[in-house]
């Protein structure tokens, strides 16, 4: 009987290492069926990309190179498509990971090191140097980690797969573009999604608002602490900051306070989720009719426009919100994210 159930054994391995090897070269075609797939995609690709303005050479040296990865796919797959619910997480913890004393330690040593640049640059664009050093700290941790995939068979990759295929498709272009215009192969390294440099800027945002901070003739977001933070400075006037204004600060609001007073019936077309947390827009003035309190600020003008959040809750600090808390959110459409570098900014200036 024992012999007999060990041969049974024998026979059941065997039965699972064939399935196990069936598998195998089941997956092993499938990959191959997309990689042909792929360098099929890239022939269509050529056309587009000449069409576009991108030049033959550039296009000679990269595509023949590419091969398909399928690990930031499986990335790109992960993310999810709408809230699984309708429930907010508190601000708190996430507060103490990103504004905490390492951070704000190394941001103010960038900050006194650069200040003659940071003031240059202040001075032009009006976006205070607190806020550029601080964007830099939450993207990168000033420079410390900037992503290591190769933002082009990332992007090639995520093009071909086609579910963004619009957005995957452009930033690749603008990547080679990038090439055209003399960044080398081995700079563009990144995140998985395209993002590369100190800012994290996308290949189509480099191209339109990267910017020389130190005088050599050249936007070095890689390598260079100036260009870096001219580009982030630019970045934000262009998309709208108000000089003079802050982003935001903490208050007090009162036990007891109605909030369907002040509640936003409007539905934003971007970031729906974002604006839902956020009050309707009032003046300074108003809100300080309602029994708002500051927490260790001077109020602004009685004209500057502000929405409330209480990203903890009742009870627990909230925050009034600028027109230029909304240009941080044009940089990562989280409040959570904008909150952190806003504070973050605070803490690395005072």
């Amino acid at each position: 009987m024992i012999r007999r159930v060990k041969r049974l054994g024998f026979f059941s391995g065997l039965a699972l290492l064939s399935l196990s090897g069936g598998a195998a070269q089941a997956q092993a075609q499938a990959q191959a069926q997309d990689e042909a797939g792929f360098q099929s995609y890239l022939q269509q690709f050529r056309g587009t990309a000449l069409n576009q303005g991108v030049s033959r050479a550039t296009l000679d040296s990269v595509l023949p190179t590419l091969t398909l990865n399928s690990r930031v796919i499986e990335l790109d797959r992960r993310q999810p498509g709408g809230p699984a619910n309708s429930g907010f997480s508190p601000f708190a913890p996430y507060k103490a990971a990103h504004v905490d004393a390492a951070r704000i330690g190394r941001g103010r040593t960038k900050y006194l090191a650069q200040r003659p640049r940071l003031s240059r640059i202040e001075r032009e664009t009006g976006v205070p140097e607190s806020i550029m050093v601080a964007i830099w700290g939450h993207e990168t941790n000033y420079g410390s980690y900037t992503g290591n995939f190769d933002l082009i068979r990332s992007l090639a990759s995520l093009a071909y797969e086609g579910r963004r295929r619009p957005l995957f498709e452009g930033e690749f272009i603008a990547a080679l573009k990038m090439m055209d215009r003399g960044v080398t192969r081995d700079q563009l390294k990144g995140s998985w999604a395209g993002a590369t440099g100190n800012p994290q800027f996308l290949p189509s945002i480099y191209l339109r608002l990267a910017r020389d901070g130190d005088g050599d003739g050249r936007a070095d977001i890689w390598n260079s602490e100036a260009d870096t933070l001219a580009s982030i400075g630019n970045y934000f006037v262009n998309a709208g900051w108000r000089a003079g204004q802050p982003w935001g600060f903490a208050v007090t609001v009162p036990a007891g306070f109605d909030q369907s007073m002040v509640r936003n019936r409007l539905v934003s077309p971007r970031c729906p989720r974002v604006f839902e947390r956020h009050s309707g827009w009032r003046t300074m003035a108003e809100w300080r009719a309602l029994g708002i309190v500051p927490q260790g600020v001077a109020w602004p003008g009685d004209q500057v426009l502000a929405t409330l959040m209480e990203p903890d809750g009742p009870g627990q600090t909230a925050y009034l919100l600028t027109g230029n808390y909304r240009v941080i959110l044009d940089y990562n459409c989280s409040n959570f994210y904008a909150l952190s570098v806003g504070l973050l900014a605070d803490a690395i200036a005072g």
